[in-house]
């Protein structure tokens, strides 16, 4: 089905889309590619996928691109790439800004989660958890 919608996807283009779906590109593909992959236990293909959709996404989904970047961190720490997932966590910090939404928050607050085992012990992860609790306002 990921195949059939990735042929679907690059004849898509024409001008005959309904106006509902101009949003949906490479990037949402990627996407959700990555999220089917994820759960079927597949993380360094999901992670290949997750990378994809924000080197794609456009610059004015910023939302999609912090949420994106925190599902690719948690499939890091998944796979034991502390840094990496402390980089990607990072940027998702850093999309976040401004975003008033219920989704990047709850990235945020996994993030902490995903963290807690490393706090105190991880500058990278001490330094994400200072980052973290000033975006949720919390001291």
């Amino acid at each position: 089905m990921l195949h059939q919608a990735e042929k679907d996807l690059s004849r898509a283009g024409g001008g005959d889309e309904p106006g509902r779906v101009w949003f949906f590109g490479e990037a949402s593909l990627a996407h959700e590619t990555a999220a089917a992959l994820r759960d079927l236990g597949d993380l360094k293909s999901a992670g290949h996928e997750f990378r994809r959709s924000v080197e794609t996404c456009r610059a004015q989904f910023r939302r999609t691109r912090s949420v994106t970047l925190g599902y690719l961190a948690e499939v890091q720490i998944q796979q034991g790439r502390l840094d990496a997932a402390c980089d990607a966590w990072d940027r998702a910090l850093g999309a976040t800004a401004g975003v008033r939404s219920g989704r990047p928050r709850e990235t945020v607050v996994q993030m902490r989660r995903s963290l807690s085992p490393f706090r105190n012990r991880v500058g990278a992860a001490t330094d994400l958890g200072a980052k973290a609790r000033a975006v949720l306002g919390v001291g």
